[in-house]
């Protein structure tokens, strides 16, 4: 469900293996949002200057989600959470004042440079 700005509500786990299945392709963003946390609402915020697309697992309406998130990923619940996947793969993770806009962006970027460099090698030259 599209949501205001760029976050995209998920709720169940066929939304998640889509995004796994979409993070072979390109880097995508999920945000594990506690609806009831000052601290989360905080991150929000400021997730709203992410200029992408955001997955948001709201944890009190998707508890069986955030727990297969968990589970799958191998990354211990936390909320509010920034996930980066890449190839399937957790790329990066964060958790609470960490998540910042800035701090996603460049996440994402170097997921993406090290998704070509696997893909195509590496286009540095040698020295």
């Amino acid at each position: 469900m599209l949501m205001g700005n760029h976050f995209i509500r998920i709720t169940d786990t066929k939304s998640f293996e889509e995004l796994t299945d979409r993070s072979k392709e390109r880097p995508v963003v999920i945000f594990k949002h506690s609806l009831t946390c000052p601290i989360s609402a905080a991150a929000h915020e400021r997730m709203e200057k992410f200029q992408g697309e955001v997955a948001l697992v709201e944890v009190q309406r998707a508890q069986a989600l955030s727990t297969e998130i968990e589970t799958r990923l191998g990354v211990a619940h936390e909320s509010p959470q920034i996930i980066v996947l890449s190839k399937g793969q957790v790329a990066w993770n964060a958790s609470h004042f960490q998540i910042t806009a800035e701090a996603v962006a460049e996440a994402v970027r170097k997921a993406a440079e090290n998704s070509r460099e696997a893909v195509g090698g590496s286009s540095r030259q040698e020295q």
